[in-house]
């Protein structure tokens, strides 16, 4: 992830991203290893895309927004029962029944919070907005991706300035893990 343009632009194609290793995880026989492998790389890029958004996104949608706390606050709930999913699936084998319950709600929740964020929250960002600050917060969004953590971390904190201080360290640890284990990366 990280593909230039604004925030807007950036962030959708981060969805896309994401749909798309859903669609391979769909596309294979229930138990076949490559679901994990899938699975990891989701998350990584959703666990790598929510600490940008909620760092970034959802601090200027509460500042340039019309009833952006509440929009906000309803945006980092969803990505707080994602982690949580991703967490418990986290510690799943593909052979193991939960793997498959819980990939299902992983799917089903962040492809909600992906048309809500699409078809509401986007169109309200770029009519508030101009160019030029969406553009910066493609930049910050895209910095922000690059040392954020690739691991749910359900009980970090999820707002500013907290957020912005120990994503880094725990990005860092958690790509050394990734690095050390092959960790969404096939045979």
């Amino acid at each position: 992830m990280g593909h230039g343009g604004n925030v807007i632009d950036e962030l959708v194609t981060d969805h896309r991203e994401v749909e798309e290793l859903f669609g391979r995880i769909e596309g294979l026989p229930p138990g076949d290893t490559n679901r994990k492998v899938y699975a990891d790389q989701v998350t990584m890029e959703l666990v790598r895309h929510s600490v940008a958004e909620e760092a970034y996104l959802y601090p200027a949608v509460r500042q340039h927004v019309a009833g952006g706390d509440a929009i906000a606050d309803k945006e980092i709930d969803d990505h707080s029962k994602a982690e949580q999913i991703m967490k418990d699936l986290e510690g799943c084998e593909v052979g193991d029944p939960e793997f498959d319950r819980l990939i299902g709600m992983l799917m089903s929740e962040v492809r909600s919070h992906i048309a809500d964020e699409e078809g509401s929250l986007f169109p309200q960002l770029r009519a508030a907005c101009t160019p030029d600050a969406l553009d910066d917060l493609g930049d910050k969004v895209r910095q922000a991706k690059k040392v954020a953590p690739t691991r749910p971390h359900p009980s970090a904190p999820d707002k500013p300035p907290a957020n912005k201080l120990l994503a880094p360290g725990a990005g860092l640890v958690d790509r050394l893990r990734d690095a050390l284990t092959g960790r969404g990366k096939k045979d």
